[in-house]
C-alpha cells in the first residue's frame, strides 16, 4: 500500500517502525550502545548474520527511521545520514574514489564544495576537471578514461543555474562515470534526480527538510549495493555520523515540507515579481521566471521554481550592503531553507573563501545577494523589499 502513497503522506508517514509501547510520534533512542542476549549473538550481529544494531556511529533506529523516510520520498534503494551537508558530500565523493581517479564538477558549487575539488582532491592524487554546468559540450570534453565521477548542483548556489541532469547523467554514463546531484535547492519535492538519471543524491537536511534553523544533518541516497558496501564502510570508520536527536528534528520537519517548500515558494516568486524591471536592480534570477535562462529545462525537470532566489543590483557591494541593511523583516543570514526569509552576500560570505577570478568565472559580483524565501505573508516580504529598494 504504501508504494502507491505521493510524496506528502510518505514524509509524514514513511519509515516509522513503533516500539512495543505503540507511540504516535516516532522514538527517540539517545543511546550508543545495544545488548545481545549472548556472546553467540553478539558475533552474530557484528558478522551481519543476524539484523539489528550494533553502535550508533554505524546505526540507530531512530537515524534508520530517517533514512527509510527520505528513501520512500526520493525513491532510492538505500541511504545514509550523515552529521552536516557537508559530511554528506565529501562521503559521497572519497566513498567511490582512489589516487589516479578523475572528477568531473559544475563549476558553480558550494565554497565547501569547492574547496573538497580545488584543494583536498589533488592531496590524494584525484584529478578534478570544472565545467560550466549548462553547456553539455564542456561536459562531453572533460571525460576521460578514468573519469570516475561527475557532480553537480542544480539549481546552482547562488547564481540558479538550472543544469540539465537527464543530459549530464547520459553523458556520465557513457563514460562509465556515475552522477551525484546535490538536490538541496530543489528538494526532493520539486526535483527528482533519480528519475533523470542521476546514481547518487546529497542534501544537507540543516536546510528546507529541518526547515526552522535548528539543528545539522545530511544525507547521502543511492542503490542499495553502493550505499550499503562503500559508502556504509566509509562513514563506519570515519564518523560523521547523524545525532539520533538530530535525525528525530529532521523526521518532525519532513512532516511539514512539502506544506513549508509551497508556500517558501510562492514569497519566492513575489519577491521574484517586486524585484525584476526595477531601476535599481541589474538581474532577476529565478527559475519561476519566464525569463529564467534554462527555463526550458527548468519545465522539463522541476515542477516549480522552488524556494530561492538571487538579485543583482547596480552598484555593486556598495549597493547589496545598503539593501540588506534596509531590511527590515527578512534577516542576514549565510543560512538557507528557514521559517524566517534570509538574504546573505555571496562575495564576502558562502563564497568569500573562492579564488577572485573564479568568483568572476561564476558570475558572482559584488552586487550579487542570494534569498531564501520564508513562511512570513508574502504580502509584508513584498513591502520589505519595495523599501529596501529604495535605499539602493
Amino acid at each position: 500500500m504504501a508504494k502507491n502513497w505521493k510524496s506528502r503522506t510518505l514524509a509524514v508517514h514513511g519509515g516509522t517502525v513503533r516500539s512495543d509501547f505503540a507511540e504516535t510520534s516516532e522514538a527517540l533512542f539517545l543511546n550508543s550502545g545495544f545488548t545481545y542476549q549472548s556472546a553467540e549473538a553478539a558475533e552474530a550481529r557484528f558478522a551481519a548474520d543476524d539484523p539489528g544494531f550494533v553502535y550508533s556511529r554505524f546505526a540507530n533506529p531512530t537515524v534508520r527511521m530517517f533514512e527509510e523516510r527520505m528513501m520512500a520520498i526520493d525513491g532510492a534503494g538505500d541511504a545514509r545520514a550523515t552529521g552536516t551537508g557537508m559530511a554528506a558530500v565529501a562521503g559521497a565523493l572519497f566513498s567511490q574514489l582512489q589516487s589516479g581517479d578523475h572528477i568531473v564538477a559544475a563549476r558553480a558549487l558550494f565554497g565547501s564544495s569547492l574547496y573538497i575539488l580545488n584543494t583536498l582532491m589533488p592531496r590524494f592524487g584525484i584529478k578534478v576537471t570544472l565545467v560550466d554546468g549548462v553547456d553539455l559540450e564542456q561536459w562531453r570534453s572533460a571525460m576521460r578514461l578514468r573519469t570516475k565521477l561527475v557532480f553537480l548542483e542544480t539549481p546552482t548556489n547562488p547564481k540558479l543555474e538550472v543544469i540539465d541532469i537527464a543530459a549530464v547523467a547520459e553523458i556520465a554514463h557513457g563514460g562509465g562515470a556515475k552522477l551525484i546531484v546535490d538536490n538541496v535547492f530543489a528538494t526532493p519535492l520539486l526535483q527528482r534526480p533519480f528519475e533523470l538519471g542521476a546514481d547518487v543524491v546529497v542534501y544537507s537536511a540543516t536546510k528546507h527538510i529541518d526547515g526552522q534553523g535548528r539543528c545539522l544533518g545530511g544525507i547521502i541516497l543511492g542503490d542499495k549495493k553502493y550505499i550499503a558496501k562503500a559508502c556504509h564502510d566509509y562513514l563506519k570508520h570515519t564518523g560523521p555520523s547523524l545525532s539520533p536527536f538530530n535525525a528525530w528534528v529532521m523526521l518532525k520537519g519532513l512532516e511539514t515540507l512539502d506544506v513549508r517548500v509551497r508556500q517558501m515558494q510562492e514569497n519566492a516568486a513575489a519577491m521574484a515579481e517586486v524585484l525584476d524591471g526595477h531601476g535599481a536592480v541589474k538581474r532577476v534570477i529565478y527559475p519561476g521566471l519566464a525569463n529564467h535562462p534554462q527555463a526550458e529545462i527548468v519545465k522539463r525537470q522541476m515542477s516549480g521554481g522552488g524556494p530561492m532566489l538571487a538579485v543583482e543590483l547596480n552598484g555593486g557591494k556598495r549597493a547589496a550592503f545598503a539593501f540588506s541593511n534596509a531590511l527590515e523583516l527578512i534577516l542576514i543570514s549565510n543560512n538557507l531553507g528557514d521559517s524566517k526569509s534570509l538574504i546573505t552576500h555571496p562575495a564576502t560570505t558562502t563564497h568569500q573563501s573562492v579564488d577572485k577570478k573564479e568568483r568572476a568565472k561564476l558570475g558572482i559580483s559584488g552586487g550579487m545577494l542570494r534569498i531564501s524565501a520564508g513562511l512570513e505573508d508574502p504580502a509584508d516580504l513584498a513591502a520589505d523589499i519595495a523599501h529596501a529598494l529604495g535605499s539602493v
